[in-house]
């Protein structure tokens, strides 16, 4: 074999050891925590799409006290108290496979995270966190709608 065929061979060899490192990090990184994410445009398709979906808002009682606003259709939950309001409808009644979508307005999505992985354990199998919650909804421009008085 020609030096030439061989520096061509590992050349080859090395870019794809690094394009399969790169889709390995990247992957990890959606899921670092254990937890899948979903994009602001993804979920903003899926609701003008009317597809079913669940969505979860924990932002934090005073973030949610000082908005007008949230997700359209979302449900606001404490991440401390999800657990518990699994068992009361509105949640009792969601089909375990049913698409589930938690968000915050954390810094790294944090609580958003954290109830999702209360609903993985609970045996919920599609959920997903809003990767950038609700600042990147909001930049977005995704659906939103009132929030109900008083709370």
């Amino acid at each position: 074999m020609t030096p030439k065929k061989v520096s061509h061979r590992v050349l080859v060899v090395l870019t794809f050891c690094v394009a399969i490192t790169c889709a390995l990090v990247n992957g990890r990184s959606q899921t670092q925590s254990g937890v899948a994410f979903m994009t602001a445009e993804e979920l903003k398709t899926k609701l003008a799409s009317n597809d079913p979906v669940v969505i979860i808002d924990v932002r934090s009682s005073e973030t949610y006290a000082n908005s007008d606003q949230k997700i359209k259709g979302a449900i606001h939950v404490k991440v401390r108290k999800l657990k518990d309001r699994l068992n009361f409808a509105p949640l009792k009644d969601v089909p375990k496979n049913r698409p589930i979508v938690t968000y915050c307005s954390c810094p790294a999505d944090e609580a958003a995270i954290d109830a999702a992985r209360v609903l993985l354990q609970s045996g919920f199998t599609r959920v997903r966190a809003l990767k950038g919650g609700w600042r990147e909804w909001v930049k977005i421009s995704g659906q939103t709608e009132p929030k109900a008085r008083g709370l």
